[in-house]
């Protein structure tokens, strides 16, 4: 059974590799790889949030401020690098990683202190602090234009110079396996273990000898370091920073993104992610009301499927059964309930602007 799992398991990421490596010639538009791109950097900000929240029990409103700074200090880099070999790019998602990582270490020793609703109320103070920071130094952060570079860093390396969307993709895609690669493995290790101890009972991880406080601030340091990652990324595929990547809509973000993909499964965020870019990107170009509906899509997985879309999913692959008729009639309510909120606001917000 075990042998099974194993082969079953390496076959899902050879799988992924193959999505990563087929996706930009199933989607070649220069629009759709700008889009896979958001994709994969959400994609690790959303897995290391959940080495947080799924993974620890800890709720963190936050994270944007280790995701934003680390953007900074790569657009910083990147500008500094500027007339050199494009093939130190490579290297500034690991540089972003280090800053996050440090103020991971700066930040998690005060959040990490306490536990709860506690430490949830310290990540949102720190969160305000960090976004009214970046207004208040502009020599930094740029002011409300934020700071801007030039991936293109000089002569093409090997013919690579990250001009092309499809360079910075296979970029983003390489990234995005390493990272996926070292969260799960951490899953395996005896600290992944613990902290799913410290999350289900602390004081049991307690009484056999493990302090949850370290435990949660080691894992809150390595999840900085991840997203840190994730936020050098985004700078080299938008090529600006700004306070915005500091604020809590971003955090907010996140957490849906995360929370609607499954937080009870590795992989979950992952679907979260992608569902969440893809509102952002393609249904904000149909209608303003998108926000809307992607906090109406939360309170919806909230309500009805707390496992998040991994769990729906994960639920009909295991049990393989037919889906009775008292299934199909709530799923049906629940569509026509939602399809009928939507038009009404819809309708609402098109008499309101005289459209």
């Amino acid at each position: 059974m075990n042998m099974s799992m194993t082969v079953e398991r390496k076959w899902i990421w050879v799988a992924f590799a193959l999505i990563l490596l087929v996706a930009p010639w199933v989607f070649p538009q220069s629009a759709a790889l700008s889009i896979l791109s958001q994709c994969g950097s959400m994609m690790i900000l959303a897995l290391s949030f959940n080495m947080l929240l799924g993974q620890t029990g800890m709720l963190s409103f936050g994270h944007a401020v280790y995701s934003g700074l680390a953007a900074f200090v790569a657009v910083h880099v990147m500008s500094r690098l500027a007339g050199g070999s494009p093939a130190a790019l490579l290297l500034v998602p690991l540089i972003g990683g280090c800053a996050g990582m440090s103020c991971g270490v700066v930040f998690g020793f005060i959040t990490t202190r306490k536990s709860g609703t506690a430490l949830s109320m310290i990540s949102l103070a720190l969160v305000e602090l960090a976004a009214a920071a970046a207004l208040m130094f502009p020599g930094w952060f740029g002011g409300e234009s934020g700071v801007s570079a030039d991936r293109v860093l000089g002569a093409p390396f090997l013919g690579i110079d990250f001009a092309s969307q499809l360079q910075v993709y296979y970029l983003i895609a390489f990234w995005l396996f390493v990272c996926t690669a070292a969260m799960y493995g951490l899953t395996l290790t005896p600290l992944g273990r613990i902290a799913n101890a410290v999350r289900d009972n602390p004081e049991r991880a307690a009484f056999i000898g493990h302090d949850p406080r370290r435990v949660r601030y080691m894992m809150f340091i390595l999840s900085a370091f991840f997203a840190g990652v994730g936020g050098a990324l985004s700078a080299i595929n938008f090529e600006i920073v700004s306070a915005e990547n500091l604020s809590l809509l971003r955090s907010a973000q996140i957490l849906l993104f995360t929370f609607i993909g499954g937080i009870g499964f590795f992989f979950g965020p992952t679907i979260g992610a992608v569902v969440g870019v893809l509102f952002s990107a393609l249904l904000s170009t149909y209608t303003r009301g998108w926000q809307l509906y992607l906090g109406l899509l939360f309170v919806i997985v909230v309500l009805f499927a707390p496992g998040g879309i991994a769990g729906v999913w994960m639920t009909a692959v295991t049990t393989r059964r037919r889906p009775t008729a008292a299934f199909l009639l709530r799923v049906a309510g629940v569509l026509l309930l939602t399809g009928g909120a939507v038009l009404l606001i819809e309708a609402l917000y098109q008499r309101a602007a005289g459209i």
